[in-house]
């Protein structure tokens, strides 16, 4: 079957936006019960109870940052705000007792310099919320469609080689667009980072909108990459080419928001809706044109810089001010407890430092004075955070994992730290050091596994011989950020979780081996996976020969964790099938409960959507689209607002 030429969304008519509100349904609620209006009625919602709460009112408390925790028993999770990542002593103490009174004294770093909570039952959610914003954070807007946590890099402010300290900007920004109504209904959720770190640790290339700070004829500003992401169609932010005062940054990115806010195109399909999109459609020209025209006047040209070294911050480090360091503390898997916040606090308080969550779900110590290095050190061991543990236990993350998130469906923190662990033990801490592995429990890619040397996205498989379905890992290679920025490529598909360790060993031991023939130890494992081919790598991974290496090419349907209860827990059901209409059909024929729900008349209900990556169906040829080997078909449901 021959795919119709299309056009670039950017050449079709503009819709209208009785059109959006026929095609979202989504942009119906937001218009009929603004989501932000939900923490007044949350007082409603408690007297009722959580199971007698609609499923649109859980999807409008995400504007607030809660989210029902797995199972949906009625506790949520709670996700806070931190912009730059930055807090001190006495908001990390705040922190700390919230966990413990509210949260079953656990904690997690998240991959946007937060922090979240889990546990916090429906009812006391009003208090934690009043808790969170005594303490002068916020959770408004950390979920939804709104402008997320911004981030920046954990050592502005104390690294030398900055082109300035960035911090008040973000602060600025902050205030200005958290709990904004008019960056409160975006078409998506929206993430800026802003840094000035000279080796962009920050990662602007994965970001919605990144602003680097750079110098022009001495004066203090940034570039502009907009349009980078992951989930199932990920994206490298593209330079377009401008430089923006210091003092115009708010004005700017309002431009940039409004710009695409306000065009209806990236309204229609919330699985087309990000800002990448509008990248993809006009380009970085395009993309300027469209923002000075929001601006009402043009902007300077400017070239983003390339970053200049690769960091992870981890370590004790000087600062830029004599006799301070800072020390970047590795976090496993970015879960922390509510004791160990306190002790965090009892610390930082007594030099007055500062703590600084970054985006590999670590922390980082500021200003330490050198003469309390060695106490520094020698609490954090006490506490159970050792600075000398190996670093890739600090450049490796995970998601939230199936213990709580309702869309993973394989064990992630547990999993990354057992395969550290055994990799430690077979090569030792320092040799596997750089290695990034990155652990996603869905194709939603909270854990940004396509940019990991390493990325694992969690998965199912049947037992052989048998119906009994087991966790299992779908494998990229080749990702990257900073001066390897890449996107990895899916290698192997349903590796059982019972194998997955042996086949990191194999390539992690090929490459290690690879490097040492070279006498080369920058030579990393992404160098080493872009220097084979895919039946070379699955050849070292399986340990078999290269002439026996047999590729996934399967066409497959992509179930969401809520809807596993009806295909019996199989997240990807593998067809055989030319177009998306006839894969569903297969599947709703082999899964009634699928059809009932899904394809109740044979075609898809309306609270769901059909995409291949990120492109919605109906903007392709619908239930004709053809589809090619190895593609994933993926079922949206219409209501997730995450």
């Amino acid at each position: 079957m021959t795919a119709r030429p299309r056009r670039s969304r950017a050449d079709r008519p503009a819709p209208d936006w009785d059109l959006v509100y026929k095609r979202n349904y989504i942009e119906r609620l937001k218009r009929d019960r603004p989501p932000m209006n939900v923490r007044e009625e949350l007082p409603e919602l408690i007297a009722r109870g959580y199971e007698d709460i609609p499923e649109e009112d859980i999807v409008r408390l995400y504007w607030w940052a809660l989210a029902h925790d797995k199972p949906k028993i009625g506790t949520f999770m709670v996700r806070i705000k931190v912009a730059g990542g930055l807090v001190n002593a006495a908001q990390v103490r705040a922190l700390a007792q919230i966990s413990n009174d509210y949260g079953r004294g656990e904690a997690e770093l998240t991959t946007r310099q937060g922090i979240q909570l889990h546990w916090v039952e429906l009812a006391k959610l009003p208090e934690v919320m009043e808790r969170i914003e005594a303490a002068g954070l916020t959770t408004n807007g950390g979920e939804g469609d709104t402008v997320r946590n911004i981030t920046g890099c954990p050592v502005t402010g104390l690294a030398e080689g900055e082109a300035f300290d960035v911090t008040p900007v973000i602060r600025e920004v902050a205030d200005h667009f958290y709990g904004n109504p008019e960056f409160s209904n975006l078409p998506r959720k929206h993430k800026y980072t802003i840094s000035a770190c000279e080796s962009q640790c920050n990662a602007p290339e994965i970001s919605d909108v990144a602003l680097i700070a750079v110098r022009k004829d001495g004066r203090e500003g940034f570039t502009l990459r907009i349009g980078g992401g992951m989930t199932n169609t990920p994206r490298i932010s593209r330079d377009v080419g401008v430089f923006i005062p210091r003092e115009e940054t708010v004005e700017v990115l309002e431009a940039v928001t409004n710009a695409w806010q306000r065009d209806l195109r990236y309204r229609i399909s919330r699985a087309k809706a990000r800002i990448k999109f509008m990248m993809d459609d006009y380009g970085p020209e395009g993309m300027r044109q469209r923002i000075e025209a929001a601006l009402g006047r043009p902007l300077e040209d400017g070239v983003a810089p390339e970053p200049t070294a690769d960091t992870d911050h981890l370590g004790v480090h000087p600062q830029a001010q004599p006799g301070l360091l800072y020390a970047g503390v590795p976090v496993s898997s970015g879960r922390i407890s509510g004791a160990q916040l306190e002790a965090i606090a009892d610390l930082v308080e007594s030099y007055g430092g500062d703590v600084r969550f970054t985006r590999q779900q670590n922390f980082l110590l500021g200003n330490i004075p050198e003469s309390r290095i060695d106490d520094v050190r020698n609490t954090l061991r006490d506490i159970g955070f050792d600075l000398d543990r190996g670093r890739a236990f600090g450049r490796s993350i995970a998601c939230t994992s199936h213990r709580f998130c309702n869309y993973s469906v394989a064990e992630t923190k547990g999993k990354l730290e057992e395969i550290l662990d055994e990799l430690t033990d077979s090569y030792g801490a320092g040799p596997i050091g750089d290695l990034a592995i990155h652990v996603d429990g869905c194709p939603h890619a909270c854990a940004q596994h396509w940019v990991g040397e390493i990325g694992l996205q969690g998965t199912t498989t049947r037992v052989d011989g048998s119906d009994e379905r087991i966790e299992a890992y779908d494998l990229t290679v080749g990702g990257g950020l900073g001066s390897r920025s890449a996107i990895g490529r899916r290698l192997m598909r349903r590796v059982p979780t019972h194998e997955i360790n042996g086949v990191m060993d194999r390539l992690v031991g090929a490459w290690l081996k690879e490097r040492a023939d070279k006498g080369d130890f920058n030579f990393t494992l992404g160098d080493f996976c872009n220097g084979h081919t895919d039946d070379e790598l699955i050849a070292v991974a399986q340990g078999i020969d290269v002439a026996n290496a047999s590729p996934d090419t399967s066409v497959g349907v992509r179930v969401p964790g809520p809807l596993l209860p009806l295909v019996d827990g199989e997240d990807r059901i593998e067809v055989q099938a030319p177009t998306v209409g006839e894969a569903l059909a297969i599947v709703a024929k082999r899964f009634p409960g699928f059809k009932e729900t899904v394809m109740p008349e044979g075609t898809v209900d309306k609270a769901f959507l059909i995409a291949i990556g990120d492109e919605d169906v109906r903007n392709l040829d619908g239930m004709n689209t053809a589809v090619q080997p190895g593609a994933d078909i993926v079922v949206i449901t219409a209501l997730s607002g995450g």
